[in-house]
């Protein structure tokens, strides 16, 4: 797109942040311009053109704007800059350094570069010269906060390039020459650590490979258990506010097997945007026992932020993932809220007066979030090296309404559906995914099934599908009670409905202020799990309904003293010991044989 000679235009007509430029020469759909307003320059983005009108929306407040600023268009579409020292940083939408920015208030028309340009880092060649490359090749490397930051061949490149020069190892900033590589026609490229991407364009530098399903374990049972995500797949989950929609998130991001973690904040309030500042720097990583925000980057956009940026943040967040996973990394993406991206879809498609969809979203809305949810998955690069992004999204429905577009979109989308109940939230039944409307498909994938018969056990779907039965039984039963009454059904009524009661306390209920029960392995998972089904399937003798609830409630305290012991520790054996007694105590005798 780019051009030598910059298309110039004036402001015609102005719709909060919808802007209508007359150009004077060609624009592109997605590209970039400045809209000069007193001493300020607003960014924006070409959303549709109409003979010599575009449209574009503005990044920033256009509060005073006028009819007649000049606008210069820059011959490019948005980009991400991407290069060493992007982890740890506070970026907005636009990829600006937040800390870097003065005051309290945003300045409208204040861009500050992503980058330390100053900063040096230790360069190691990986590459050798007369090496044939390709684009996303690899060719040398840097640590960046204890991780290998690999330095690729541009992405903006095409064909077979040859390394005619790669510099020794050794400090050098991210602006200095790394390497010469030459084309087929014999031109010079220079290389440094730094490439520029557009973010609504896929970095597509892998193979067309088939790719395995391995299990992402996250430490939450509810979800490593029940309905499990593969490394490189798709989740949401939407609930109320309230339901603890971060807070899972949080937990996600701090236990998940993942090498890097990117958060968007595409227009949260500010409080929980300040939370996300505040806690992740505290936060301490499990896996490397340093702080979890070493290898996270967070892209903050509050819901008092105009809507192009909100949208800008998604885009750049995954951007930013593809060219960690083009290094070879795990890279876990959680974007929260994708409903505010939404929100900003619907209001940029009603100024331009488009028609409307379902409650006034655009026609697209489930095309365009299923294009961007394509862009997480497993890949291989073209050395062979496997990369990932995982992508778990958040949506926040209206009044807990399930059933709204931007949920019924994402169902379409996603593989994982983690639907948070007000109801378990208001009980504190935390996480409060709920176990009967959640679900994950990969269960019905071949290769997964084939993976959890040979990593946890033989029989574990039909386990799995067994406590779904269980848990769906349970809630049918308890409302069958409530309604004729404790006294009203037979005691095995009761009897089921605790049943549930045992599996949703020690298997579904996590103590996030625990340091052993916040974080539960698989091999754990799997063992607690076999143990309650060894229950469930004990016959119990009780002559009165009141003894059912007496008897699990000290089967379940003595559950979850177990999950709060260290595995196989001796006080963890001292209180399964424990609960073994209670057990026998009640179990049903079996006639002797004469």
């Amino acid at each position: 797109m780019e051009r030598k000679d910059k298309t110039t235009g004036i402001v015609t007509g102005i719709i909060a942040n919808l802007v209508i430029v007359k150009v004077d020469g060609p624009v592109g759909q997605n590209e970039i311009c400045f809209i000069r307003h007193n001493d300020e320059t607003l960014m924006a983005e070409v959303i549709k053109i109409t003979g010599e009108q575009a449209f574009v929306q503005v990044f920033e407040s256009t509060r005073g704007l006028r009819p007649d600023s000049k606008v210069v268009f820059e011959g490019h579409m948005l980009e991400v800059t991407l290069a060493p020292g992007i982890l740890s940083r506070n970026y907005d939408g636009l990829q600006n350094d937040l800390d870097k920015m003065e005051g309290v208030f945003l300045k409208r028309g204040e861009y500050t570069d992503p980058l330390d340009r100053e900063a040096q880092w230790e360069f190691k060649p990986l590459a050798q010269k007369d090496d044939q490359v390709v684009a996303g090749d690899w060719l040398g490397e840097v640590q960046e906060n204890g991780m290998p930051h690999r330095i690729m061949v541009p992405f903006k490149l095409k064909g077979r390039h040859t390394v005619k020069e790669i510099t020794k190892e050794g400090k050098y900033r991210v602006d200095d020459q790394i390497a010469v590589i030459t084309n087929e026609e014999g031109e010079e490229i220079k290389v440094t650590m730094v490439q520029k991407w557009p973010v609504k364009m896929p970095i597509k530098a892998f193979k067309n490979k088939p790719r395995p399903f391995k299990l992402l374990e996250t430490g939450v049972r509810c979800i490593d258990t029940l309905n499990p995500i593969t490394e490189g797949g798709t989740g949401f989950i939407p609930g109320p506010f309230g339901t603890g929609k971060t807070v899972l998130q949080h937990a996600i991001s701090k236990q998940a097997e993942a090498d890097i973690v990117i958060i968007a904040a595409c227009g949260e309030r500010d409080n929980e945007v300040v939370e996300v500042f505040k806690e992740f720097p505290e936060l301490e990583d499990p896996h490397t026992g340093k702080k979890l925000i070493e290898r996270t980057t967070i892209i903050a956009n509050t819901s008092n932020m105009p809507v192009a940026a909100r949208e800008a943040s998604v885009y750049t967040a995954m951007t930013i993932a593809e060219y960690y996973r083009c290094m070879g990394l795990r890279v876990l993406l959680m974007a929260d809220s994708t409903s505010r991206w939404a929100q900003a879809l619907r209001e940029m498609s009603n100024r331009m007066e488009e028609l409307p969809g379902p409650d006034a979203f655009p026609m697209d809305l489930s095309a365009i979030i299923s294009n961007f949810y394509a862009r997480a998955g497993y890949v291989y690069l073209n050395n062979d090296k496997p990369g990932s992004i995982t992508f778990i999204g958040t949506v926040s429905p209206a009044g807990g309404n399930l059933k709204e577009p931007v949920t019924e979109s994402t169902r379409k989308a996603a593989r994982c559906f983690y639907g948070l109940s007000q109801s378990r939230a208001d009980s504190k039944r935390y996480p409060a995914i709920d176990p009967i409307e959640s679900y994950s498909k990969y269960l019905e994938y071949e290769e997964v099934q084939k993976s959890l018969r040979e990593n946890m056990d033989e029989n574990w779907i039909n386990k799995v599908t067994r406590a779904k039965d269980i848990l769906f039984t349970g809630k049918e039963t308890m409302e069958q009670i409530n309604i004729l009454g404790d006294d009203g059904v037979p005691v095995d009524f009761h009897i089921r409905f605790w049943r549930s009661e045992m599996m949703d306390f020690v298997i579904l209920q996590q103590d996030a202020f625990d340091k052993v029960d916040s974080v539960t392995p698989l091999k754990r998972q799997k063992y607690m799990m076999d143990k309650v089904l060894e229950v469930i399937d004990k016959e119990f003798e009780f002559q009165h309904f009141e003894e059912v609830g007496d008897f699990f409630k000290r089967i379940i305290n003595q559950f979850k003293q177990m999950n709060y012991a260290k595995f196989h520790s001796d006080d963890f054996k001292t209180r399964e010991k424990e609960l073994d007694d209670i057990i026998n105590e009640r179990v049903q005798k079996e006639p002797a044989e004469n």
